[in-house]
Parts: structure tokens; C-alpha cells; sequence
């Protein structure tokens, strides 16, 4: 693997760790943050600069539990490195399980993340995040 692939896995051990500054760290002043997605699935967005990419990591660490990714394949374009990759967790307001299938997209220049894009089976967290009915069970 390149030096960005090498870099780019030591950023997923990161988030592993829950070590999300090492993350943002990583990242230029003006990176380009997108989740592909409805606004109904509160990290969905887009978001520039590590400030802003902080609250997509706070929405995964508050709405979540259980979470596990999993890198499945990675391919090393240079400055681009794609991954495949499965992500599950745990829904905390519906009780619900998410997992789905994904794909990363990172652009590095000069050692840090400029652009980031996941694209992700969006269907499957919009049915989670979907809260039970009170009184109903998940």
C-alpha cells in the first residue's frame, strides 16, 4: 500500500479507538466533508473544515451504539484512496440495527484528508432512525 493508503487505514484505527481528534487533526482547514444521504439521518450533510466534520463524528457517537466498520477492500488511486467497506451499529432511539455496505472516498495532499465522500445504503439507516411509536416495541 501507498503512503495515503497506510494513512488513510491509520485514521479507520483511529476512529475504532474513538480517538475522533487524531481525525480531525488530519484534516486541512477547508476539507470538504459530504455524507451522501436524507437530512432525516442527523450525520448526513455535508460539512467543510474539521469544526463542522466534528459534529458528523457527534452525531455518530450520540445516536449510536455498537458501532463496528469494517474495511472490506481498498484501492489506491495516489491522491485518491477508495475503500469498501461495512458499517453496523445500533440505533439508540429506535432500538433498530443498521448495516450496510459503503464506500469511501478520500483525496490527500500534503498528509491531510482535502475532500471526503461516503456513499452508503442510506435505506437501511432511514428505516433505523425511524423511532418506534411509544408504547410499541423495536
Amino acid at each position: 500500500m501507498s503512503e495515503n493508503a497506510d494513512f488513510i487505514h491509520r485514521l479507520y484505527a483511529a476512529f475504532s479507538r474513538g480517538d475522533i481528534a487524531t481525525i480531525l487533526a488530519s484534516l486541512t482547514p477547508d476539507v470538504d466533508w459530504v455524507c451522501e444521504g436524507p437530512a432525516s439521518v442527523p450525520f448526513c450533510g455535508k460539512f467543510r473544515g474539521p469544526e463542522q466534520v466534528s459534529k458528523f463524528f457527534e452525531a455518530l457517537a450520540t445516536t449510536q451504539s455498537e458501532q463496528n466498520l469494517t474495511i472490506e477492500e481498498t484501492y489506491d488511486a495516489g491522491a485518491q484512496v477508495f475503500t469498501i467497506n461495512r458499517y453496523s451499529c445500533v440505533v439508540n432511539a429506535s432500538g433498530k440495527k443498521v448495516d450496510a455496505r459503503g464506500v469511501h472516498v478520500f483525496t490527500v495532499k500534503n498528509g491531510k484528508v482535502t475532500r471526503f465522500l461516503e456513499i452508503f445504503d442510506s435505506a437501511a439507516a432511514v428505516e433505523a432512525y425511524k423511532a418506534a411509536p411509544a408504547g410499541v416495541a423495536a
